[in-house]
């Protein structure tokens, strides 16, 4: 079966998508604008929705005609990973009103729950089954602990590491073993003991005795254990594969704005974009990776669905430093080709259902995948309001690799940005700067000087890292090779 023409494609989504035909959904909790393009589809598919909308987000909303609003608050959070451990247990206490508003819309209790990856779906909410979670034993494989471990069982290249205890003779002699010579010292991460840590909140770059001091302090009072590998450097990126009944399929390379800021020697996530290109070798190599490490998952853990490995390509090939057991973001930036599919792929293998397809099948999808680009640069203010307004939105130009806003000018690039829970995301939606090959932490960096320059952030002189493994070709569409 070729799923890269359009017309099987279609077919197999109408297909898949008798599992929500006609099927009131309850949708989130999580941020309105998120939820937009996945309303639509279930709206498609004939399904009434109701959105738990912990926040409105950046971006179009679902019309009021589409679905039915229903705001959830959560707890003052202060990073992404605090936003996503409340997530499984907000769902699980809702608020009486919320509640109320679930039962009113569901009287029947023949809805689906349609979740985030965040909230578990060994037990049902409310007496509706989950769709769109992940077992509770599966999202602990995401502790970084662990990962090591997967990898050298999976018959994977990986760095040197040791694992300490909190402890800061220990973790003094483990940083002194493993800093490389050329003096970019380690990086620590931190276990996962108190719940999911992600977005870069439990990851710290140490390179003298003040880093390790300030990296001590954070961890001592939040993990038991931290891992410290030497730091990698390179371009960050990650190789994404699902896990099928019949083997694991794999997709290409995503690359990960992981911008440096090197005088306080700290890292920004910013966006992820399939634009870029490795080497051939390093492709291969990346997804020969995924696919024994998706074979290890299912043959030790009885894994079913989509899972990513983040990673470096450094000088000497790719490395791989975490484990996403979920749908993760760089999921969702390969499945721009198909949403749809891509959502009920997950969806049926996660609940353990038959989706008649077979890894040739969905490894068909590769060429579609490499011909439509996808990605564009993002960033979070944690703890920073836009004011009053909560919104911003304007067209941009790049002119010598900085951004300008482009007044009484239609560029096809867009600045949005709005509050959230933990701050606001801004991010160029759309985004017409990148071309086949480009590299996008450049774009991010520039993203980042321009919020800097117009919202006082602070971001401050954050860096893209070097590729090492191919000559740098500047961008056709702005100065942006770093």
């Amino acid at each position: 079966m070729d799923l890269s023409d359009d017309d099987t494609r279609a077919a197999v989504v109408a297909r898949l998508g008798a599992l929500y035909a006609g099927r009131r959904v309850v949708l989130g909790p999580g941020i309105l604008a998120g939820f937009t393009p996945l309303v639509a589809r279930l709206r498609d598919l004939g399904c009434p929705v109701l959105v738990l909308s912990t926040g409105t987000g950046a971006g179009p909303l679902p019309g009021p005609d589409e679905c039915t609003v229903v705001e959830v608050a959560l707890p003052p959070t202060a990073s992404m990973t605090e936003e996503v451990r409340v997530l499984d247990r907000v769902t699980r206490s809702l608020p009486a009103d919320v509640v109320a508003a679930v039962e009113a819309f569901d009287p029947e209790r023949r809805a689906l729950w349609r979740a985030t990856p965040f909230v578990t779906s060994d037990e049902p909410v409310l007496g509706r089954p989950v769709l769109g979670g992940r077992p509770a034993a599966w999202l602990a494989l995401e502790d970084k602990m662990l990962a090591d471990a997967i990898w050298d069982a999976a018959g994977v290249r990986r760095a040197s590491y040791l694992t300490c205890e909190v402890d800061a003779a220990a973790l003094e002699a483990a940083s002194t073993a493993l800093s490389g010579p050329d003096d970019l010292g380690v990086v620590w991460s931190g276990d996962a003991r108190d719940g999911l840590n992600g977005g870069g909140n439990f990851v710290r770059w140490v390179g003298d005795e003040q880093d390790r001091a300030a990296a001590y302090a954070f961890f001592a009072p939040r993990c038991d254990r931290v891992r410290v590998l030497p730091f990698l450097d390179g371009v960050p990126c990650s190789i994404h594969g699902v896990v099928l009944p019949t083997g694991t399929a794999v997709f290409r390379p995503v690359e990960l704005a992981i911008l440096r800021e090197p005088t306080t020697r700290s890292f920004v996530f910013g966006g992820l974009s399939t634009w870029w290109d490795p080497p051939a070798a390093d492709r291969d190599e990346m997804r020969t990776a995924a696919r024994r490490v998706g074979d290890h998952l299912a043959a030790v853990h009885g894994y079913r669905g989509a899972f990513g490995i983040d990673g470096v390509l450094t000088v000497d090939g790719f490395r791989p430093t975490e484990l996403n057991t979920r749908a993760s973001a760089g999921i969702s930036t390969l499945a721009h080709v198909d949403p749809a599919l891509f959502m009920l792929l997950q969806d049926h293998l996660v609940a353990g259902l038959d989706t008649g397809l077979t890894v040739d099948d969905v490894e068909s999808l590769l060429p579609l995948v490499d011909a439509r680009r996808s990605g564009r640069p993002s960033m979070v203010g944690q703890g920073v309001s836009l004011g009053t307004s909560g919104t911003l939105s304007y067209d941009v130009v790049l002119r010598d690799g900085l951004l300008e806003r482009a007044d009484d000018e239609t560029t096809g690039t867009t600045l949005v940005a709005a509050d959230t829970p933990v701050g606001f995301f801004a991010t160029l939606d759309p985004c017409a700067l990148l071309a086949p090959g480009d590299r996008l932490a450049p774009l991010n960096v520039a993203l980042a000087a321009h919020l800097d320059e117009v919202l006082d952030v602070d971001f401050g002189p954050l860096e893209a890292p070097p590729d090492l493994r191919t000559s740098v070709v500047p961008s056709r569409r702005g100065s942006l090779a770093p």
